[in-house]
Protein backbone atom coordinates (compact mmCIF):
# COMPACT_ATOMS: atom_id res chain seq x y z
CA UNK A 1 0.00 0.00 0.00
CA UNK A 2 1.23 3.51 -0.74
CA UNK A 3 -1.38 5.57 1.15
CA UNK A 4 0.39 8.06 3.49
CA UNK A 5 0.71 6.61 6.96
CA UNK A 6 0.05 3.06 5.78
CA UNK A 7 2.97 2.60 3.39
CA UNK A 8 3.97 -1.02 3.00
CA UNK A 9 0.98 -2.38 4.91
CA UNK A 10 -0.30 -5.47 3.10
CA UNK A 11 -3.98 -6.07 2.45
CA UNK A 12 -5.92 -8.70 0.59
CA UNK A 13 -8.43 -8.10 -2.17
CA UNK A 14 -10.35 -10.58 -4.25
CA UNK A 15 -11.35 -9.32 -7.68
CA UNK A 16 -15.08 -9.89 -8.07
CA UNK A 17 -15.91 -8.56 -11.52
CA UNK A 18 -14.29 -6.71 -14.41
CA UNK A 19 -16.05 -5.16 -17.39
CA UNK A 20 -13.42 -3.13 -19.25
CA UNK A 21 -14.14 0.59 -19.42
CA UNK A 22 -17.30 0.17 -17.29
CA UNK A 23 -16.89 -1.71 -14.01
CA UNK A 24 -14.23 -2.99 -11.64
CA UNK A 25 -15.16 -4.56 -8.31
CA UNK A 26 -13.36 -6.35 -5.53
CA UNK A 27 -13.96 -7.72 -2.06
CA UNK A 28 -11.82 -6.90 0.97
CA UNK A 29 -11.80 -6.63 4.73
CA UNK A 30 -12.73 -3.00 5.43
CA UNK A 31 -10.44 -0.90 7.62
CA UNK A 32 -8.27 -3.91 8.40
CA UNK A 33 -5.27 -1.91 9.65
CA UNK A 34 -4.33 -3.49 12.98
CA UNK A 35 -1.52 -5.97 12.30
CA UNK A 36 -2.19 -7.60 15.69
CA UNK A 37 -5.81 -8.37 14.81
CA UNK A 38 -6.74 -11.22 12.47
CA UNK A 39 -9.96 -10.35 10.62
CA UNK A 40 -9.47 -12.95 7.88
CA UNK A 41 -12.48 -14.98 9.04
CA UNK A 42 -14.81 -11.96 8.82
CA UNK A 43 -17.05 -11.32 5.82
CA UNK A 44 -15.65 -8.95 3.18
CA UNK A 45 -17.31 -5.86 1.77
CA UNK A 46 -17.76 -5.30 -1.97
CA UNK A 47 -16.18 -2.22 -3.54
CA UNK A 48 -17.41 -1.20 -7.01
CA UNK A 49 -15.97 1.40 -9.36
CA UNK A 50 -18.49 2.11 -12.09
CA UNK A 51 -17.96 4.39 -15.09
CA UNK A 52 -20.90 5.91 -16.96
CA UNK A 53 -20.85 8.20 -19.98
CA UNK A 54 -22.68 11.46 -19.31
CA UNK A 55 -22.97 14.73 -21.19
CA UNK A 56 -19.55 16.35 -21.16
CA UNK A 57 -17.61 13.44 -19.70
CA UNK A 58 -17.65 10.35 -17.57
CA UNK A 59 -19.19 9.80 -14.14
CA UNK A 60 -17.34 7.63 -11.63
CA UNK A 61 -19.42 6.06 -8.89
CA UNK A 62 -17.67 4.29 -6.02
CA UNK A 63 -19.84 2.09 -3.82
CA UNK A 64 -18.87 -0.11 -0.90
CA UNK A 65 -21.54 -2.47 0.38
CA UNK A 66 -21.81 -5.26 2.90
CA UNK A 67 -21.07 -3.38 6.11
CA UNK A 68 -24.15 -4.94 7.72
CA UNK A 69 -22.20 -8.25 7.77
CA UNK A 70 -19.14 -6.79 9.52
CA UNK A 71 -19.01 -7.58 13.27
CA UNK A 72 -20.73 -4.90 15.30
CA UNK A 73 -17.56 -4.11 17.27
CA UNK A 74 -15.82 -2.96 14.05
CA UNK A 75 -18.72 -1.91 11.83
CA UNK A 76 -19.18 1.80 12.67
CA UNK A 77 -15.47 2.63 12.62
CA UNK A 78 -14.86 0.65 9.43
CA UNK A 79 -17.77 2.42 7.72
CA UNK A 80 -16.64 5.85 8.91
CA UNK A 81 -13.02 5.38 7.92
CA UNK A 82 -13.81 3.84 4.54
CA UNK A 83 -16.39 6.52 3.74
CA UNK A 84 -13.80 9.18 4.51
CA UNK A 85 -11.10 7.29 2.60
CA UNK A 86 -13.18 6.84 -0.55
CA UNK A 87 -14.00 10.55 -0.50
CA UNK A 88 -10.27 11.31 -0.45
CA UNK A 89 -9.55 8.81 -3.21
CA UNK A 90 -12.30 10.15 -5.47
CA UNK A 91 -10.85 13.64 -5.02
CA UNK A 92 -7.39 12.27 -5.93
CA UNK A 93 -8.87 10.72 -9.08
CA UNK A 94 -10.58 14.01 -9.99
CA UNK A 95 -7.28 15.89 -9.63
CA UNK A 96 -5.47 13.28 -11.71
CA UNK A 97 -8.05 13.40 -14.50
CA UNK A 98 -7.91 17.20 -14.51
CA UNK A 99 -4.10 17.12 -14.65
CA UNK A 100 -3.62 18.59 -11.17
CA UNK A 101 -1.70 15.72 -9.58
Amino acid sequence: MTYPGYEGMPFEIVVAHVEPERLFSFRWHPYDIDPNEDNSDEPMTLVEFELEEVDGGTRLTVTESGFDNIPLARRAEAFRMNSEGWGIQVENIRKYVEGQS
